[in-house]
C-alpha cells in the first residue's frame, strides 16, 4: 500500500464528470490497484475513488507548477481518474500481508453455543435436546427438555423450541410459530413450548410473542461468556 499527502487536484472523467480543486489530500494506492482520495474529514468514505480493476500510470502534465501526475484508468469502463500533484508532502509505502479478514463476535452462531452451554438462562428445569434441531421446514436452533412437564404423568414429554436472534421482530416471532405448528404434530415431542431468545426485541414482536403465547427472554452476551457488559445492577 502506497500512502501519498499531497496538494493535489483530482478529475474523474467517464460515465460522470467530478472535479476536486487544489487542497491537500491523502491518496491511497492499495495493492488491488484502486485509489481513494480522502480528506481530514467524512469519516471512512473518500471524495472519490476507482475501484479494481483498473491501472495507475504516471504521465506528463502541461502545467509548469505539477510535479507528477496520475492516470488511474478502469480495465473494464474506460473511466479515468487524472490527480495532479502540486507538492508531496508525505510518500511512504507498506507492506501489509494477508488480511484474515473480519472476524465478528456477538452473532447469532456466538448467542446459540453460549446458549447451549448455559440452558438455565431461558429457564429452570432444562436440559438440552440438541442444537440445530431438524424439521421439515428448517432447523430449531435449539431443542430444550422441560424436565418439570415430563416428571406429570400423562403430560407427554414436554420440550422447549428457542430461536436465537440478536435483534428480534416480528419475522422471529412468525419463524418460531411455524416451528412449533409443526413440531407439537409429532406425539414423542408434545407439548412444545417457545422461546424467543435476543439480545434486543422489537416492541411488535413482544407484542405478537406474547399473544401467541410466545416467551421472549433477553439475553445478555457479556454476561453469558463470563465478562462484564458495563451495565448497573442492584448488586
Amino acid at each position: 500500500m502506497r500512502l501519498v499527502i499531497a496538494r493535489c487536484s483530482v478529475d474523474y472523467t467517464g460515465r460522470l464528470n467530478a472535479h476536486l480543486p487544489l487542497a491537500t489530500r491523502l491518496l491511497v494506492h492499495k495493492g488491488d490497484g484502486s485509489l481513494l482520495v480522502h480528506s481530514d474529514g467524512g469519516s471512512y468514505k473518500p471524495l472519490n475513488w476507482m475501484s479494481p480493476p483498473c491501472t495507475l500510470a504516471v504521465e506528463a502534465s502541461d502545467e509548469e507548477d505539477v510535479v507528477e501526475q496520475w492516470r488511474v484508468t478502469h480495465t473494464k469502463t474506460g473511466d479515468a481518474l487524472v490527480v495532479k500533484l502540486y507538492e508531496v508532502i508525505h510518500d511512504s509505502s507498506h507492506e501489509l500481508g494477508v488480511d484474515p479478514g473480519l472476524q465478528k463476535d456477538g452473532v447469532e452462531a456466538d448467542l446459540q453455543r453460549l446458549l447451549a452451554e448455559q440452558v438455565g438462562v431461558v429457564g429452570e428445569g432444562l436440559t438440552l435436546v440438541r442444537r440445530e434441531f431438524p424439521t421439515a421446514i428448517g432447523p430449531v436452533d435449539l431443542m430444550l427438555r422441560d424436565d418439570a412437564v415430563a416428571e406429570v404423568p400423562g403430560s407427554g414429554r414436554g420440550h422447549v423450541a428457542v430461536e436465537v436472534k440478536r435483534k428480534a421482530g416480528i419475522d422471529a416471532v412468525e419463524q418460531l410459530t411455524r416451528y412449533l405448528e409443526l413440531l407439537n404434530r409429532d406425539p414423542h415431542l408434545r407439548p412444545v413450548r417457545g422461546i424467543l431468545a435476543a439480545q434486543s426485541f422489537a416492541l411488535q414482536a413482544r407484542t405478537l410473542a406474547s399473544d401467541r403465547g410466545i416467551d421472549c427472554v433477553v439475553l445478555d452476551y457479556d454476561a453469558m461468556k463470563g465478562t462484564d457488559s458495563g451495565r448497573p445492577t442492584l448488586f
